[in-house]
């Protein structure tokens, strides 16, 4: 999908923004902004869209997004009747700490940690339990103490090695506004409706094109197919139940909009190259190990 610019709000006394939101509705349009994104998931739980990637979050997470990588959060409703999520999130530009640091010699691992984070990384282990309770603090804290804390998380981010890419390396086009409402719309309708049969009828006539203008108009926009898409983000869905592991196999397929179990099997192997047994094995076993 092309995605749409978006202005982070930032305070004149302020060079980077942090936020902590309790009750946020974070993830309703497809977006980027010049501004890499520290993102920790406190509490919530659904399916993110960063770049090509499509994949689930839950509690926890913590992602860094790198300048200009499209992307966008699916929050699944809870017990209320809207869907929201507890996060904290670092905005900063390259140079928010002084575009001379970028060129300090003992500063070298930044420039290299902003290149791989174009592709979105997820952070793990002990940089990730270091780095949490440092954005707490960032956000509680003023002036020097602000910079001081962005720069030691910057230090745990550019030195570990305890990460793993999101997104390929694929471009993408940006959009002017009548797009970005098009594209969204017709992904607001994809994630409502992936349960049932979705026609390329029924999603064309959504984005208000005929059936070879979507199917081209699509591809050109994901370097993917539209039935390709809607299978993912199946396929996603199902990932998260075989983990909840409350449902039989059969009924999973069913839940995540598969007309029968040997073509959600095929699905599943070629999206995971795994079957959905091997993959609740794999993520019981990494549970365990915890």
């Amino acid at each position: 999908m092309k995605p749409h610019f978006h202005r982070v709000p930032l305070k004149s006394q302020n060079s980077f923004s942090i936020r902590h939101e309790k009750e946020s509705a974070f993830g309703t349009v497809w977006h980027y902004h010049p501004e890499l994104e520290l993102h920790h998931l406190i509490k919530g739980k659904g399916v993110r869209f960063i770049g090509d990637d499509i994949s689930n979050f839950s509690d926890g997470e913590l992602i860094l997004l790198g300048e200009n990588l499209p992307h966008t959060w699916r929050v699944e409703e809870g017990s209320s009747s809207h869907a929201t999520a507890e996060v904290i999130i670092i905005h900063f530009l390259p140079d928010c700490l002084g575009a001379d640091l970028l060129h300090l010699p003992e500063a070298y691992l930044i420039p290299k940690l902003y290149e791989k984070a174009r592709k979105g990384l997820v952070i793990k282990g002990k940089a990730r339990e270091e780095i949490i309770p440092l954005m707490y603090a960032a956000a509680d804290a003023h002036n020097l103490d602000r910079l001081i804390l962005l720069l030691t998380i910057l230090k745990i981010l550019a030195e570990t090695e305890e990460v793993s890419s999101i997104a390929s390396a694929n471009a993408f086009y940006k959009s002017n506004d009548s797009e970005t409402l098009r594209l969204n719309t017709v992904y607001a309708f994809t994630l409502s409706n992936y349960k049932k049969e979705i026609s390329l009828k029924d999603v064309s006539s959504v984005a208000n094109l005929s059936v070879t203008s979507f199917c081209r108009y699509f591809k050109l926009m994901t370097n993917k197919t539209y039935n390709d898409f809607l299978t993912e983000i199946r396929i996603s869905h199902a990932c998260r139940l075989l983990v909840d592991d409350r449902l039989a196999t059969e009924v999973i397929c069913f839940e995540c909009g598969f007309n029968n179990v040997s073509n959600f099997y095929r699905h599943f192997k070629k999206v995971t190259d795994m079957t959905p047994l091997e993959y609740k094995r794999k993520y019981l076993h990494k549970t365990a190990h915890k």
